[in-house]
């Protein structure tokens, strides 16, 4: 292994540069452990950081290990749609407009695909490898409210509440009754800790219904050293599969779009969807832009 790795710095859910949600990518990391590669997500202090390494599984392209600051992550989806984006640009990919190729994680094999159309950054989606699941019941709606800095009665939307879903990472699904209530949100670790720190699911996505049908989204993670991140795609695909279970269609295509991040000053659009047949879920995925935003080398 070289005394230096290749690295690059994405921009992800986006089109403009400093938006949406960092990523950095570390290309050629089979030469380092587990450790080093936490070493390193911790220095770059991103949300994660995703290492590329050779496939070790039929049927996949490249294997990828993702890390948040403090933890090793199953799957995610901003690294996978990113780091999808980067190996097609980088030509490390299978070439082409519109491009198919599978990544290892360590949920398992996740198919993706990556659109490039003249003068636009890439778009990367993501079938998810693992369909949604429901988990144990939800906290109270006045636990969740006080968790949040809201009022019991923001917590739901007509006869949606709280939901603990799974697209392959755990989320608390949490609506709220419109969208203006996003900007108010105060985060109460304490009650965090006491209601949802040692659960089944302990990230929490908070969304509500905006307009014209679109959905605004919060994501917050303290048990994974992410305060608050931009733009989630694995909280974005349980959504989708929460929304596309409990709809009356038992088939077709339903498609949403998700804005992320705004409270941020780092704007984020994810577009996800789910296939039914008969009733049941049968995928879901999610998609968005990504540009690079630096290039370097790590030395070791």
């Amino acid at each position: 292994m070289s005394s230096h790795l290749q690295f690059h710095t994405l921009d992800v859910f986006t089109e403009q540069r400093y938006g949406g949600n960092p990523l950095a990518v570390v290309l050629a990391a089979d030469g380092l452990n587990t450790r080093q590669m936490q070493t390193i997500a911790r220095e770059f202090n991103l949300s994660e950081t995703v290492f590329v390494l050779k496939p070790t599984a039929p049927g996949a392209d490249f294997k990828v290990r993702i890390f948040t600051p403090q933890i090793e992550m199953p799957f995610a989806g901003h690294p996978t749609v990113g780091t999808a984006c980067l190996l097609a640009e980088l030509g490390l990919a299978p070439q082409g407009d519109d491009v198919h190729f599978v990544l290892e994680e360590n949920v398992g094999l996740v198919p993706v695909r990556v659109r490039r159309d003249a003068g636009r950054a890439p778009y990367g989606e993501l079938t998810t490898a693992v369909l949604p699941q429901r988990g144990p019941d939800a906290p109270s709606a006045a636990a969740l409210a006080t968790m949040l800095g809201l009022e019991e009665q923001d917590i739901g939307y007509a006869e949606e509440a709280a939901a603990l879903i799974s697209c392959g990472v755990p989320y608390v699904l949490i609506p709220l009754r419109s969208p203006e209530l996003m900007a108010g949100i105060s985060f109460d670790l304490p009650c965090w800790r006491q209601h949802l720190a040692g659960g089944w699911a302990h990230q929490v996505y908070v969304y509500a219904r905006g307009y014209e049908g679109e959905l605004r989204a919060r994501m917050f993670a303290p048990g994974a050293g992410v305060q608050e991140d931009p733009a989630t795609g694995s909280a974005a695909v349980a959504l989708a599969g929460r929304l596309a279970m409990d709809a009356p269609e038992a088939d077709g295509c339903l498609a949403w779009t998700i804005h992320q991040g705004l409270e941020m000053n780092r704007p984020s659009v994810l577009q996800i969807e789910a296939d039914k047949q008969a009733g049941a879920v049968i995928a879901v995925r999610v998609g968005g832009h990504a540009v690079t935003v630096l290039s370097g080398t790590l030395p070791l």
